[in-house]
């Protein structure tokens, strides 16, 4: 680490500078005192440019290689680009000594996560992987409701991710395949899968639809899955780029009380607009979105808790900064969490295929 123990940073690297490393990662490393922004990896000259702009010390080289021969002077890699490239480069990132975040989905096949577990682990090096949604506010809203039992034994979950994308926007998008990473699957149903596994736990594909609807779609855009938990309850997860009219974001039932909730987490958005991850209102939704919990005849509004993706990056630099893999402090997210999320996905495309 670069400094004394009082004063170190952890010296970071984003490679890719699309969505995921101008909107997510870039701006919370930069927001967190304990992290120091010292590269930006990209190949497009308009994203060296925007990320030079915005971040002047930060030194722009082309691509991750480059940024595997900076490893002397770096401690931490954060990889946003496209999922085909995340087990090579996470790969030669550990072995370079380096600690690493994969944004999702953490690696195209669970047999490569479950490598690179086992690498992270013999090298003695952090490894986690961008579940950030585990930190949206609606989220984080039920998860308190459950540990309250508010909603008694629940039996059914609804959960999608809905969104009208008529034309594929990513150049890589539109030229994955799913052997690629590509489709709504990998995307966001790496999300919607998590957040289930959290909440209930562990689980199987009972059902499995894998739909394209778009002219060029090479993958899927319109994703149903029905999961089994150990625990009991029933996920139905739906996906879909090409949604005219969006269902709720959740509906949960429960033997006491329900409770239902519409429109999408608002950090992505204000960062989008230009906000900061320190500005006062970061996360906190507007009262008109609050969730409905109770029966039918018996319903109140349920405020949205303030979203917060700074806290992965908090956990994960209390992590570093004591000592690693030696520390007992937890992970952010587990690695193997997403290996879990991984083998359903494999699940789910198997199932799908035979139907």
């Amino acid at each position: 680490m670069a400094g004394t123990e009082a004063e170190r940073t952890i010296r970071t690297a984003v490679v890719g500078y699309g969505l995921s490393g101008s909107v997510f990662h870039a701006p919370l490393i930069a927001a967190d005192d304990r992290y120091s922004l010292a590269v930006i990896a990209t190949s497009d000259a308009g994203r060296q440019a925007a990320a030079g702009e915005r971040y002047p010390g930060a030194r722009t080289v082309p691509d991750g290689d480059a940024v595997v021969a900076l490893a002397g002077d770096l401690d931490l890699v954060v990889l946003g680009t496209p999922p085909s490239t995340h087990y090579p480069l996470a790969k030669a990132a550990l072995e370079a000594g380096l600690d690493v975040v994969v944004d999702k989905p953490f690696v195209v096949r669970s047999g490569e996560g479950q490598e690179l577990v086992e690498l992270a682990d013999r090298l003695g090096r952090v490894l986690t992987v961008f579940h950030n949604r585990r930190w949206d506010g609606d989220f984080l809203t039920l998860q308190k409701l459950l540990a309250v039992d508010a909603l008694g034994a629940v039996t059914r979950f609804e959960s999608r991710f809905e969104r009208w994308s008529p034309a594929i926007s990513k150049a890589w998008k539109a030229q994955a395949s799913a052997a690629d990473g590509g489709g709504v699957l990998f995307d966001l149903g790496s999300h919607l899968i998590d957040q289930a596994l959290q909440l209930f736990g562990p689980a199987a594909v009972l059902h499995a639809e894998l739909l394209a609807r778009r002219p060029d779609e090479r993958a899927e855009d319109d994703v149903f899955l029905a999961l089994r938990h150990a625990s009991g309850v029933i996920s139905h997860l739906s996906m879909n780029a090409l949604c005219a009219q969006q269902g709720p974001r959740f509906r949960v039932l429960g033997s006491a009380a329900g409770f239902t909730k519409h429109g999408i987490d608002p950090q992505e958005p204000y960062i989008v607009a230009g906000g900061s991850p320190l500005a006062a209102e970061y996360g906190v939704e507007a009262a008109e979105w609050a969730g409905s919990l109770g029966r039918d005849g018996h319903l109140g509004a349920l405020p949205t808790e303030r979203g917060a993706y700074p806290e992965f990056y908090r956990i994960l630099a209390e992590k570093i900064l004591d000592g690693g893999t030696a520390s007992l402090l937890p992970l952010p997210v587990n690695a193997e969490d997403a290996v879990e999320v991984l083998k359903l996905i494999e699940q789910a495309r198997e199932l799908g295929s035979a139907q």
